[in-house]
């Protein structure tokens, strides 16, 4: 009787076929883990795309405008002379405008962005900042006053966030638009500095030093920042605690109804 031939798979050890496997599947994972990586990569590439995009926007250049803005302000006011204040001033009321003008365009060509939202209110701060606190030791405007408005500045600004971050959304009131706008004039005629013949038609003023008019213009704008203040402090509190009754009416999820 011939002998038939022996299988080679016969009795083999099954452990090479494990291990074959488990390397097949350390290997998948690893082309996984690869393309994750990739794909994360690819997604950070991505934002920094988009965020440059935004960047170029014509309303985030009007904003990068305002900032470079800053330095050549202090710059005039430093040198101090008469011709120097007076385009300082010029200098201060076209950022002023610029700032009007970039919040326009976003809203009406639909180019609202994050870091537009981040710059624009950033760059009207420090703008307004700067000028003032440069003004303190040239005696135009007295350093309380400085402390005050910036106290209240920052004091809103944490306030916004919190309410941000709580999902509370708290519109400015007409006090705040008020102090805006006796805030940007006041700086302009501080800007200026030295007395000035003003004539409004037939109303002949004389000199009129435009420094005492600049302070009192930034006193008012200072009642209307605290009001203004004190006000949106009792709305976020209100809608604070709003947003905890209705947490609470809702109930856990899963409760009973």
């Amino acid at each position: 009787m011939d002998a038939e031939p022996a299988d080679p798979d016969a009795g083999a050890d099954p452990v090479p076929r494990a291990v074959v496997s488990q390397a097949a599947a350390l290997s998948q994972a690893a082309a996984l883990s690869q393309a994750a990586a990739l794909s994360q990569r690819s997604l950070r590439a991505h934002r920094r795309r988009t965020l440059w995009e935004d960047a170029r926007n014509l309303p985030n250049l009007l904003t990068f405008l305002r900032v470079l803005m800053i330095p050549v302000v202090l710059l005039l006011l430093n040198r101090g002379a008469p011709r120097d204040c007076y385009w300082a001033a010029w200098v201060y009321a076209l950022a002023a405008i610029t700032d009007l003008l970039d919040g326009w365009l976003a809203r009406r060509s639909g180019l609202v962005t994050m870091i537009g939202k981040f710059l624009d209110p950033l760059a009207d701060k420090l703008i307004v900042a700067s000028t003032l606190v440069w003004m303190v030791p040239m005696g135009r405007i007295p350093a309380w006053a400085v402390v005050l408005l910036i106290s209240r500045e920052i004091t809103i600004t944490a306030l916004r966030s919190i309410a941000g971050a709580e999902g509370l959304v708290i519109a400015a009131g007409e006090g705040g638009k008020a102090k805006t706008a006796l805030q940007m004039v006041g700086i302009i005629c501080l800007l200026l500095g030295y007395p000035y013949n003003i004539s409004l038609g037939f109303v002949d003023f004389g000199s009129v030093d435009l420094v005492h008019v600049g302070r009192l213009l930034i006193y008012c704008s200072l009642f209307f920042s605290i009001t203004s203040a004190a006000r949106y402090m009792g709305f976020f509190a209100d809608a604070i605690d709003a947003k905890k009754t209705a947490d609470g009416v809702e109930g856990p999820p899963g409760g009973s109804p």
